[in-house]
């Protein structure tokens, strides 16, 4: 990799074929061309990791779009079908790797970002800035703050919302503890269902503080909460960072069920001077114990829950590795999908749960399995989004904008496109930086305008009609890795980047493709 020249003009920027590029999630590598990613050079030697997850474990999670990404056409001839490049994909959000502390009267999940597949920019890496394929460009998109249905408030300066699935589960539970109150307040007659209400919003405000625990410890810890969601299995703080040690991870989690059984507690000394058979009386007994289920049930040694990531902890404590710790909780958390699958229609089947096994026939038991089989799935699959997210985790320090961009030449303002592409294929070059006459960056020539200029007409065409001005956040440090490679892209959304020296001077292009590649590549590597 050549160094950068004097003056501002940039020599070279990666002498190598071109690197692939990452995104907010691992998109799936091209199927027609696998040897694209195993031309990718990551680093060899990757940096400490903090730990795994991030959102979506999160973090769960909601990805703002970018600009896409492209490569010129050959100014020779056209390109072809198969040298066609399709549109970059979104970029991580902090959602993409945020870690998420699911809390519930059943588990919430713990959930990567959804990636949306991104097929490679390039598919031949060693061709140069002219023999590239082709893509279509869209102009840049500020990101859009996460949302995740109605807002309900900025406790402690984190978005609280409710998502759509809230209104389903309160409905629920108005008609299923409605039901029991008219046996044992008949005489409420319909203003039982109000009451039912009143005890569905409280539960759930319940929840939210349980959430707020983590919120504030995730706080003090110095680690940013995205957001906090009431949904329909209870709810999710979206923390986008993992704490850097055990003690702290354990704290993080520990926090949560702590207060739900702070709060049954609470609850059970107001019980105390109220009469029982009473509204008051039935609503503080139900909030006790479903405050009672709540703490039991994430405490449960498996991922997704609290008592998961407290397992983590303990076992990364041990072993000195977090990854060792998050598989050790993952296989816990599938083994307890099995159990609540098979134990739970078993357990009430046989009247354990404190109704006559006579009773739990017909409809009763389709919605036992029914119930069974939707916390069994979330539990299962948020022990496997917190697999896959601590495995991005590990693998996130190799992504280094040194290795990753793209040799570049400077043009003028007025060259013609033509020219540029000849320049850029003689230097072996895959990128051009518009400089003033002291030689001073003003702008990078954008792949996907290229794309757009009719081969016959690129004599005609400065490449100053095609680029875009650079901008503070477009201008990136090449000592950049990882996580802060990733979190810079995303403040400033763009196709392309201009990779500086400590000192300013011009290292060459980074192209948002090249890293995305890159990030497919990781996580498709074994650990």
């Amino acid at each position: 990799m050549d160094e950068s020249g004097g003056s501002g003009q940039p020599r070279s920027g990666n002498d190598e074929p071109a690197q692939h590029h990452a995104g907010p999630a691992a998109p799936t590598a091209d199927p027609e061309h696998p040897d694209t990613d195993a031309r990718t050079q990551g680093a060899d030697a990757a940096a400490d990791v903090r730990s795994e997850e991030g959102s979506a474990e999160a973090s769960q999670h909601d990805s703002e779009p970018t600009d896409t990404s492209a490569t010129a056409p050959s100014a020779q001839t056209p390109a072809s079908d198969e040298d066609t490049a399709p549109d970059a994909q979104e970029r991580p959000s902090t959602d993409a790797t945020p870690s998420q502390h699911p809390t519930a009267d059943a588990p919430g999940t713990e959930t990567a970002p959804e990636p949306s597949p991104a097929p490679p920019t390039d598919t031949h890496p060693d061709r140069t800035l002219a023999h590239s394929g082709t893509a279509k460009g869209r102009p840049p998109r500020r990101p859009k703050e996460p949302g995740g249905g109605l807002l309900m408030g900025r406790p402690f300066g984190v978005p609280v919302y409710v998502a759509p699935s809230w209104f389903l589960v309160a409905a629920l539970i108005t008609w299923v503890f409605g039901g029991q109150l008219d046996r044992v307040l008949p005489e409420l007659g319909a203003a039982r269902y109000l009451v039912s209400l009143f005890f569905a919003v409280a539960f759930y405000a319940s929840v939210l503080v349980h959430e707020l625990a983590h919120t504030v410890a995730a706080l003090r810890f110095k680690l940013p909460v995205r957001r906090i969601q009431l949904q329909f299995f209870g709810g999710v703080s979206e923390i986008e960072k993992e704490a850097e040690t055990p003690g702290r991870e354990f704290v993080l989690a520990f926090v949560g069920p702590l207060l739900s059984l702070v709060l049954a507690g609470l609850f059970y000394l107001a019980m105390q001077p109220v009469e029982p058979g009473t509204v008051p009386g039935v609503l503080l007994a139900g909030l006790m114990i479903s405050n009672l289920i709540v703490a039991a049930f994430n405490l449960l040694p498996g991922l997704p829950l609290d008592g998961g990531r407290m397992l983590r902890a303990v076992v990364w404590k041990i072993t000195g590795k977090p990854m060792t710790g998050t598989v050790a909780a993952a296989w816990v958390g599938r083994a307890l999908a099995v159990s609540v699958l098979i134990g739970l229609p078993l357990l009430t089947q046989s009247g354990a749960l404190g109704s006559n096994a006579e009773d739990n026939v017909g409809m009763d038991t389709v919605m036992d399995a029914l119930l069974a089989a939707i916390l069994a799935a979330i539990i299962w699959t948020g022990a496997g989004n917190s697999l896959r997210m601590a495995r991005l985790r590990e693998h996130l320090p190799e992504l280094r904008a040194r290795n990753l961009t793209r040799r570049a030449v400077p043009v003028e303002t007025d060259t013609p496109l033509s020219e540029a592409l000849r320049r850029a294929n003689e230097a072996g070059a895959r990128a051009l930086v518009v400089v003033d006459a002291d030689g001073e960056p003003l702008s990078l020539v954008r792949e996907a305008a290229i794309v757009g200029v009719p081969e016959h007409r690129r004599p005609w065409v400065a490449v100053s009609g095609l680029a875009q001005d650079l901008t503070d956040g477009m201008r990136v440090s090449v000592e950049l890795a990882g996580e802060d490679l990733l979190d810079t892209l995303r403040a400033t959304p763009a196709t392309e980047y201009l990779v500086v020296e400590e000192t300013g001077e011009i290292y060459g292009v980074l192209s948002a493709a090249d890293v995305e590649r890159a990030f497919v590549k990781a996580m498709a590597r074994p650990n």
